[in-house]
């Protein structure tokens, strides 16, 4: 055995659960593989870079409660590790009467979840938190904040190391299967067994239960976000987060206004469908298209005419004009897609023999790392004694 337990995937939920099972008082052998050239090269490091949190969420999901718990946990890390964040606070800004009743709701849900200090704000209170906003309604979020995950993952893999763990990047994964004793996984650097084994894969995580005989649904499909950058000139017009009141029947948050811990203001992200090969397969994908053809044409509006994207940041912060914004980073959302075609919206986590699976993680899973890991944890600890 080269470890008690194999995690694959080096992101910052690989990461955070690789730390928790090599820590505390019943520490276990880690070894994390991670198929690119450093950790956190992927949806930790290509995100909005936003702590959650957990308005959004339904009641009693996995979402909800860890959301919360996660956004605790994750202000107490980046204290303890030094890594820079800022409680900014959000606005989650109805345009007009139309979008009140929604706008109710997500107060309903941020209340039953126990959201921290959350206030709603009438038309003329809005500028009391972004003087440069409007709209109809507001909810203010003062415990959301900002923080580059990126840097929170590399901490993770620091804490991991020190506790006598390891990280082997450049080992995407090839094959996995049981033996007698445990695990055993081929990869591009050799090979790595293990009497455990957690997937925290990403992009690769229904390939990666599929390779240990989890059922292929849910499938994912990748969605390609992108961001402008908004220009030094205008930065002082946004000083936290500012979000639309998102479509409830979508697990996308909207086109928002990011500041980010570098100082740096974004307009972002689109969520245009980037299928795979073997996406393109899977029968859940065109009932999706189907569904939802016409958020499609207006996500790909986005992505080809910048003028159509700002008017987006325009419609709250009326002094942003299409001329401010310039490319700024994009990056791939992993989302769970069912065979009946409806996106996942709640994390997903399934069992194999003698391992278990993180099928769906997609926002608030940073936020959430910690949270998840102890969760993750417990259950990996768990049927190892059993």
């Amino acid at each position: 055995m080269n470890c008690d337990v194999i995690v694959v995937g080096g992101g910052i939920v690989g990461l955070a659960v690789a730390r928790a099972l090599a820590t505390g008082d019943d520490p276990l052998r880690v070894t994390v593989l991670e198929r690119e050239a450093a950790v956190g090269a992927h949806q930790t490091s290509h995100n909005s870079g936003v702590i959650h949190a957990g308005v959004y969420y339904a009641p009693g999901s996995l979402k909800a409660r860890l959301c919360v718990e996660g956004a605790r946990r994750m202000y107490e890390f980046c204290e303890q590790h030094d890594v820079p964040y800022q409680r900014c606070g959000k606005l989650i800004v109805a345009k007009d009467a139309s979008e009140v009743p929604a706008l109710d709701e997500l107060e309903r849900r941020a209340t039953i979840n126990g959201v921290p200090g959350l206030r709603r704000l009438e038309r003329d209170q809005i500028a009391e938190v972004e003087p440069h906003c409007v709209g109809q309604a507001a909810l203010h979020s003062p415990n959301t904040g900002i923080v580059d995950f990126a840097a929170v993952a590399r901490a993770m893999a620091g804490d991991l190391r020190a506790a006598g763990g390891s990280v082997v990047t450049g080992a995407g994964v090839q094959s996995v299967w049981t033996t007698q004793d445990g695990i055993a996984v081929r990869h591009a650097g050799g090979q790595a067994r293990g009497r455990f084994l957690v997937s925290c894969a990403g992009l690769w995580s229904d390939r990666m239960a599929v390779l240990t005989g989890a059922d292929p649904d849910p499938r994912i499909v990748p969605f390609r976000g992108a961001y402008l950058r908004l220009s030094p000139q205008k930065r002082d017009l946004v000083r936290g987060l500012i979000y639309p009141v998102p479509d409830p029947a979508l697990p996308f948050l909207g086109v928002h206004l990011t500041r980010h811990v570098s100082g740096e203001v974004s307009l972002g992200p689109t969520a245009l469908l980037a299928p795979r090969a073997d996406s393109l397969l899977w029968p859940g994908t065109w009932r999706m298209l189907a569904r939802w053809w016409r958020t499609g044409v207006a996500e790909m509006r986005n992505v080809v005419d910048k003028r159509a994207f700002a008017r987006a940041a325009a419609a709250y912060v009326p002094a942003i004009e299409a001329s401010d914004f310039s490319p700024y980073f994009s990056g791939f959302r992993a989302q769970a897609l069912g065979r009946d075609g409806a996106l996942v919206d709640d994390f997903v986590i399934h069992e194999t023999t003698r391992a278990l699976h993180v099928r769906n993680a997609p926002s608030p899973a940073a936020t959430s790392s910690l949270a998840i890991a102890d969760m993750i944890a417990g259950r990996a600890r768990e049927a190892l004694a059993a």
